[in-house]
């Protein structure tokens, strides 16, 4: 199946995602399934990708990583995942909390943190969304205050991805004087065995090698120099992380509908039904070919979103991340319900690898922002229309 590379992306570009598309190949579906199964974790993946120098091609190389940007991460992502075998945490690790200790970390925070997470040796965990602020940051009610010149950090998290293997966790809090209102988001690294640092796994019906934990935290004392940027930036610094994050969200839903997509191409050319393969009915054939254009579509969103990114244009970015976001995650779930549907009975079958996608492919609609909250975004900031709320 065509992956429709043109003058839109640079040689190394194209090498790149050639380069990572075998790499995926070598662990495929079948990998990822059985990993999944016996309850591990991608260490051989996550391992060989980040001594390709995959994993940190979004770092500055004066700390080991390939000193590109979200362009170059996002194929790496989406190719993986057209392989049948994401990474789940290159969203969180490199992306966001690589991202942001790059933008405004001290330099002490980037010698101590950004070399390990270019090369492996060193996972990151994300914390921001809260059991009763859901998508609404400005309820955030996790609040550090000063004691002396350390800082105590109280509050909750929900949906915190792979704490149990992060050696450290960005957390998303607000000093307290933002509860007379001024939403002043601050970001603060935890390392796991910080005492009143707690962990819950939730109890997940999506089957995924990254597990999903609620944090408490409960007078958590760290030093002055957990604060990562400076304490009035506000919206910018979480902004830096959070654009990532959906530009990020978007190449893994646009990898999974590629895999869900090519296993039913591959079908349809070979599933004969009186005489000939079902592909050549258009009731099967145009499903597929919409499907193809949507994936397409949201790639070039998604390339604009990284290379506004990357270029320092947060505010563009912001919206064009949205939009990419929005579209693969709509795209990502009609190519995986389509291409079940494609397969019929064998669609649900372990053998064809699509059945746990049906559960999986919601992830892009629901995370890290529902669809509802982007189209709210869009309506207000790009078409001016009055707030709901």
């Amino acid at each position: 199946m065509s992956t429709a590379r043109t003058a839109l992306e640079t040689e190394e570009h194209q090498a790149l995602r050639a380069a990572v598309a075998a790499l995926g190949k070598r662990y495929g579906r079948d990998y990822m399934t059985t990993v999944i199964r016996e309850g591990n974790h991608t260490d051989e993946l996550w391992a060989e990708a980040a001594k390709l120098g995959y994993l940190g091609v979004n770092l500055p190389e004066e700390y080991g990583g390939g000193g590109g940007g979200m362009a170059e991460l996002s194929i790496v992502l989406e190719e993986l995942g057209a392989a049948g075998s994401p990474l789940l945490m290159m969203i969180v690790s490199p992306a966001i909390c690589g991202t942001v200790i790059a933008r405004f970390g001290t330099e002490e925070q980037k010698q101590t943190w950004l070399p390990g997470l270019a090369d492996g040796s060193l996972t990151m965990a994300f914390g921001i969304t809260e059991p009763d602020a859901g998508s609404n940051s400005h309820r955030i009610a996790t609040t550090a205050r000063r004691d002396g010149d350390d800082w105590l950090l109280t509050g909750r998290k929900v949906f915190v991805s792979g704490v149990d293997i992060a050696d450290a966790t960005l957390i998303v809090g607000r000093t307290e004087d933002a509860r007379s209102g001024k939403l002043k988001p601050c970001l603060f690294i935890v390392p796991r065995d910080a005492p009143g640092f707690a962990r819950n796994q939730i109890d997940m019906e999506l089957h995924a090698p990254e597990k999903q934990f609620e944090l408490v935290l409960d007078d958590v004392r760290l030093p002055a120099d957990a604060l990562v940027g400076d304490e009035d930036a506000g919206l910018l610094q979480l902004f830096a992380g959070l654009n990532p994050e959906r530009i990020m969200t978007a190449a893994f839903g646009i990898g999974m509908g590629r895999f869900a997509l090519g296993k039913a191409v591959e079908y349809a050319r070979t599933r004969q039904v009186w005489k000939a393969p079902i592909g050549s009915h258009q009731a099967i054939a145009h499903p597929l070919a919409t499907a193809h254009i949507d994936l397409e579509l949201s790639r070039l969103m998604m390339q604009k979103a990284a290379r506004l990114y990357d270029e320092g244009d947060d505010i563009g970015a912001g919206e064009a991340a949205n939009m990419a976001k929005y579209a693969a995650g709509e795209a990502c779930v009609k190519a995986v319900d389509q291409a079940v549907h494609t397969l019929g009975g064998n669609g649900l079958t372990r053998e064809y690898g699509l059945a746990s996608l049906i559960t999986a492919s919601r992830v892009a609609r629901i995370a890290p922002v529902s669809r509802e909250m982007i189209l709210n975004y869009v309506s207000h900031q790009s078409l001016g229309l009055p707030k709901s709320y």
